[in-house]
């Protein structure tokens, strides 16, 4: 173990945005533990290039949505690089079907929220138990990825829409509960990335974008906000715990 790093926890972190997290984590000087549902060839090229970046690097499959192996997780990620500095909330699930809010189903509202929302609280609970006894040199910090769904509504994603708006005061909670420990916690809401996840869509966004729905003119990279995410870890914005950072190019201003 190499003391003079500090280490992160990725949730979600084998591709698409959780991948681009941990890659600016790795640049910026942190070893890096990725979770995902299984080691597959894109976990695999991800460890590869964290290593490639200097860092020494871990893959722990997990099903955030099974509290009960919360406790293995962290466990490994601790047995394996050593105390956890930097927990970063990225795995989340979209809605099963866009379609009619009127037609959500208990399961599908019971799926998104069992990840989204209740595995990510219990996972925080318990990288929040481990980081407040044990003793670091590092900067310690919690960050929750939510979307700019926590704010703006789409009917015809509701439940994925209520998972991420409770993330927001999640957030509130913890920053409260941890800030006498020094643990700043932050949540980022990106607005539209590409990513695999809307890759589906992307005509559709495509159009949008070209009519005006992003101020910035452009898609959202991973790299925006894997960017964001190394910033809040660094400790240079401890003080400001609590806060939501918007990564949107402007998508989320109100405008008349």
């Amino acid at each position: 173990m190499n003391p003079e790093r500090p280490i992160a926890l990725v949730t979600g972190g084998r591709r698409g945005i959780g991948a681009a997290i941990g890659i600016a984590l790795a640049r910026a000087g942190l070893d890096v533990a990725i979770t995902d549902l299984e080691e597959d060839v894109s976990a695999r090229a991800t460890l590869e290039t964290l290593r490639a970046e200097g860092a020494r690097a871990q893959f722990v499959a997990s099903d955030l949505a099974d509290i009960a192996d919360h406790p293995r997780v962290i466990s490994e990620v601790v047995s394996g690089l050593g105390p956890i500095s930097c927990l970063v909330n990225n795995a989340g699930i979209g809605s099963p079907a866009r379609g009619d809010l009127l037609e959500v189903t208990s399961e599908a509202f019971d799926r998104v929220v069992g990840v989204n929302l209740r595995g990510t609280f219990f996972f925080t609970q318990s990288a929040a138990r481990h980081m407040e006894r044990t003793d670091s040199p590092h900067a310690r910090s919690i960050v929750t990825v939510s979307s700019v769904s926590a704010e703006l509504a789409s009917p015809e994603r509701g439940e994925y829409c209520l998972s991420k708006c409770a993330l927001a005061m999640m957030t509130k909670l913890f920053a409260l509960r941890l800030a006498p420990a020094n643990i700043a916690v932050f949540e980022v809401r990106p607005g539209v990335v590409r990513t695999p996840m809307t890759a589906g869509v992307a005509d559709i966004y495509d159009q949008r974008i070209a009519e005006g729905l992003v101020p910035a003119k452009r898609w959202g990279e991973p790299e925006d906000i894997g960017n964001t995410v190394a910033l809040l870890a660094s400790g240079k914005m401890a003080f400001a715990t609590g806060s939501v950072i918007h990564v949107d190019g402007g998508l989320s201003v109100p405008r008349l």
